[in-house]
């Protein structure tokens, strides 16, 4: 029998990607409402940024035989592992929860497969998010740039005081976040579902991609040589040490600010991404049951359950840093980064983009083929924006294909 197998009922592995500081907190808060609650929590964290290796280990396991009963799977990659008939179906606790009373439509779409609630959902999180150093910004007389052409002048001037203009990593997924980031602001949401979501061939051939990608470069040549490939939580670290102005990365960095001692307001400031002010980029953290021993399917009805109650969301999300996937959740309890996140979120589809990056958009083989794409433009400067559309056009017409020729397309 598999080890896992043989846990007690009400002992539940969780096989999740919070390893940084800041997470840490979070989980170990989710851990100790579960013991509340008469669960016992026994973490399985799998470290890598955007749940890259935690995504192997999960695919590992289930070929072995020895899936855990709870998972972190998000977006996309929730249809994939239902398709498979391997994810427990919470419908009774999502109904007798009134789930669609309370969760915003986005996030109900996002944890439904062919009618059924497979995930429980925990926080929103917003990738279109610019930090800035306020010293910095008060002594050489910076505003918060709203445009790229802002962006590019603060840039400018933040190198001629001989501090890096943003703090970024060369890691793939983490530049892919970047070019989101721009497409979103070249386009706006439709736009962006068109090229990310869609994946249209002409879309990826249209002057507004061209000029993300144009942009691409000009913010690579901005930071120059300070650019290498860190982990997020380095990055973070980066900025925390004063040694960059500015940086772009989801609003899970905030509480590792805070673990470096740096307070919203005061030592930094939060805005959206440049040219994205009416726009939310966003990710969607959910957790998964995954079906076999029945024994154990009591325990994950009761953790689907209290995932979603109003005080774990509160306290979770503000450790995460990210907002509660509730529309009745209290706004005055959020910062003001979060508030309006959740605020610019609650509008409804027509302002939210799904990140590519984050699982949100599109399945992982589709997902990881577009960052690739983008990975290596960015690193050769050689490759021209023409160049990278026509590979990117290339594969939307080879993603097409296959979902035509796929059983019920």
């Amino acid at each position: 029998m598999a080890p896992s197998a043989q846990a007690p009922a009400n002992t539940l592995q969780v096989l999740h990607w919070w390893t940084s500081a800041s997470e840490r907190k979070a989980a170990d808060l989710l851990a100790a409402r579960m013991a509340d609650e008469g669960l016992a929590w026994k973490d399985a964290a799998i470290p890598g940024g955007a749940g890259i290796g935690a995504g192997k280990v999960l695919k590992g396991r289930v070929l072995a035989g020895d899936a855990p009963q709870v998972t972190q799977i998000i977006g996309a990659s929730v249809a994939e592992w239902a398709e498979l008939g391997l994810l427990l179906d919470i419908d009774g606790v999502a109904s007798a929860g009134d789930w669609n009373g309370f969760l915003f439509p986005t996030v109900q779409k996002l944890i439904q497969h062919r009618g059924h609630v497979v995930a429980a959902p925990l926080g929103i999180h917003r990738v279109n998010t610019l930090y800035y150093n306020r010293a910095l910004f008060a002594r050489l007389k910076l505003a918060p740039p709203r445009t790229w052409a802002e962006f590019e002048a603060a840039a400018r001037k933040l190198r001629a005081a001989g501090v890096a203009p943003l703090a970024q990593s060369s890691e793939s997924w983490q530049v892919a976040a970047l070019f989101e980031n721009l497409v979103l602001a070249e386009s706006g949401p439709e736009f962006y579902r068109e090229l990310l979501v869609k994946r249209s061939p002409a879309a990826a051939a249209d002057r507004r991609t061209a000029e993300a990608l144009v942009r691409l470069r000009i913010v690579k040549d901005l930071i120059g040589r300070e650019m290498e490939e860190r982990p997020w939580p380095e990055v973070v670290r980066q900025f925390a040490r004063g040694e960059a102005g500015m940086m772009i990365m989801g609003d899970w960095a905030k509480p590792e600010l805070a673990e470096r001692g740096m307070a919203l307001d005061e030592d930094y400031g939060c805005a959206a991404a440049p040219g994205t002010a009416r726009y939310h980029l966003y990710s969607v953290d959910t957790l998964t049951m995954f079906a076999g021993a029945n024994r154990h399917r009591p325990a994950q009805e009761k953790m689907a359950r209290v995932l979603v109650s109003p005080s774990v969301q509160a306290d979770f999300n503000a450790l995460k840093g990210a907002v509660p996937v509730r529309r009745d959740a209290d706004p005055a309890r959020m910062d003001g980064c979060a508030r309006a996140s959740w605020t610019i979120f609650a509008q409804g589809a027509a302002v939210q983009a799904p990140s590519l990056v984050h699982r949100m958009a599109s399945d992982e083989a589709s997902r990881d083929a577009i960052i690739a794409e983008v990975h290596r433009y960015f690193l050769d400067d050689r490759a021209t924006p023409a160049e990278a559309q026509r590979r990117l056009g290339a594969l939307f017409r080879l993603f097409n294909l296959r979902s035509q020729g796929a059983p019920g397309a």
